[in-house]
């Protein structure tokens, strides 16, 4: 464990959420996990038993684990409630900055002395996101990868104002959870969501133009590159909505045509054919 991090709250129940919230419980915190939706709670949890489950069956968990694990998560209808006198609060909220800022100012006069808010955004700046708190040199990102539970990396990204100690405790906490970090600077899309969308933004102009099939465009990479998987399924796992999106913005923060969004991008969004999620996008996923 980490010293001084006793208890955590996961702000968001969606998939990024619930899924952050199943390791900070694994690696033996108590955590508390909270959305606006009160619907999406029931469902996280579930979604959190059933993947414990699936470990143990695949001996990557003890029964005695996923027993401890599911004990010690709990859940909270608002922010406040959650982040009452916790050492930790990990945001995972639409990818919106004003929403992102709402929730850290809610948190921030409730947490404990000295706690860290940490945002799980895949591009916005941190910077910008601590601006206004009375404590931002405790707040920087923690961006997790989907399915949380399985990905290894979490990027760490710090802002000019983030004190050396947020830094090495925001370090001690991905490797308690098991993950392996890696600490960026603050700057747009940071290191793994701009070379992401640079990459799965070309992978689709590619099928706009006809170059090739998105199976056969997602072979080239996983089969050439070793990729674990091609950009375009992994465009549908992350959801073509939330890839538009990143896209938008690093394009009008850095410029550059290879992140300007292609029109079948867009295309399909307006149709929503947003991936995994919709049963529909580059692959058929019904």
């Amino acid at each position: 464990m980490v010293e001084g991090v006793r208890r955590v709250a996961v702000i968001g129940a969606g998939t990024m959420g619930a899924g952050i919230a199943q390791v900070a419980a694994t690696a033996g915190w108590w955590t508390v996990l909270s959305d606006v939706r009160p619907e999406a709670l029931p469902a996280a949890r579930e979604t959190i038993a059933a993947q414990l489950a699936g470990a143990v069956d695949r001996d990557k968990l003890t029964p005695e684990l996923r027993d401890a694990t599911l004990e010690r998560l709990t859940t909270a209808d608002t922010v406040a409630e959650a982040c009452t006198g916790v050492d930790l609060v990990i945001e995972a909220v639409v990818e919106d900055l004003e929403v992102k800022r709402a929730v850290m100012a809610a948190a921030a006069p409730v947490v404990a002395p000295g706690a860290i808010l940490a945002s799980n955004t895949s591009s916005l700046s941190l910077a910008a996101i601590a601006e206004g708190l009375p404590h931002p040199e405790l707040c920087l990102g923690l961006h997790f990868f989907n399915p949380v539970h399985i990905m290894k990396l979490v990027e760490i990204v710090v802002h000019d104002g983030v004190e050396q100690e947020t830094r090495r405790k925001a370090i001690a906490i991905v490797e308690a959870m098991g993950k392996e970090p890696i600490v960026v600077n603050d700057s747009p899309g940071f290191a793994s969501s701009r070379l992401g969308i640079a990459l799965g933004m070309e992978a689709i102009r590619m099928v706009e133009e006809g170059v090739a099939s998105p199976d056969d465009i997602d072979k080239a990479m996983e089969l050439g590159y070793k990729h674990p998987m091609g950009p375009l399924k992994l465009t549908d796992l992350v959801g073509l909505d939330v890839r538009l999106k990143i896209a938008e913005y690093l394009h009008a923060t850095l410029g550059g045509d290879h992140f300007q969004p292609p029109q079948l991008l867009r295309d399909m969004v307006a149709e929503g054919k947003l991936g995994k999620k919709s049963g529909h996008g580059f692959y058929d996923w019904a």
